[in-house]
Order: C-alpha cells, then sequence, then structure tokens
C-alpha cells in the first residue's frame, strides 16, 4: 500500500488543522492506521492509531483530547483533526499502515509510511 499525507502548514497557537493520508494500491481497511510525528533532533513518536473498522482509538497522553483520528474506507483516508494547537506539537507528521491484528503504537512495528507533511506552529 502506498500512503500519502497532505493538509500540513503553518498555524499560530490555539488553531486547528486537519491531515489527510490518502491509501492507494491496496485497500486501506485491510490496515490499522496510525499518525506519528517527528520534531527536528527528536525521535518519531507515536500520536495516534485507528482500528481497521474505525471503532476503536488510542491516542498518546500529549495529545488526548485535543487530536482526533478518524477513517473513511470508502475513501481510503483517514484523518488527524488537530485541535488547540500548541507550539510543542511542530513536527513533521506521518502517516503509516500496520497489517497486525492488534493496535500497535512502536514505530518498529508499521510496515508502510507515507511521505510526512510538515505541521509549524508558532507561539
Amino acid at each position: 500500500v502506498q500512503l500519502q499525507a497532505s493538509g500540513g502548514g503553518l498555524v499560530q497557537a490555539g488553531g486547528s488543522l486537519r491531515l489527510s493520508c490518502a491509501a492507494s494500491g491496496r485497500t486501506s481497511s485491510n490496515y490499522n492506521m496510525g499518525w506519528f510525528r517527528q520534531a527536528p533532533g527528536k525521535e518519531r513518536e507515536f500520536v495516534a492509531v485507528i482500528s481497521r473498522s474505525g471503532g476503536v482509538t488510542y491516542y498518546a497522553d500529549s495529545v488526548k483530547g485535543r487530536f482526533t483520528i478518524s477513517r473513511d474506507n470508502a475513501k481510503n483516508t483517514v484523518y488527524l483533526q488537530m485541535n488547540s494547537l500548541k507550539p510543542e506539537d511542530t513536527a513533521v507528521y506521518y502517516c503509516a499502515a500496520d497489517i497486525g491484528a492488534a493496535l500497535r503504537m512502536s514505530v518498529g512495528q508499521y510496515e508502510y509510511w507515507g511521505q510526512g507533511t510538515l505541521v509549524t506552529v508558532s507561539s
């Protein structure tokens, strides 16, 4: 499966952005889908994951209550709605697909990755 992330940009603190991740090659409903981010000089970290059906989601504590992951399997697209953005949310955001059965939060457990989209939050 090929993944294409989009929707990043520059936003002021307190603002919102919605990221999209379009899948092609194989239907995205075959995969649990995750969002990760990597800030300058830091390791890539887990943000959120959603199950194949969309019925189960998990979030990193740092984004819980502010970010929402969702998916539209008919469109082969996964979304990350980001509200109340903070400067520390600045990072390149990546979507990823995992063929595993359980929802996972480790970078090394995801088989397919998109190219990333940059989110910059100004103070």
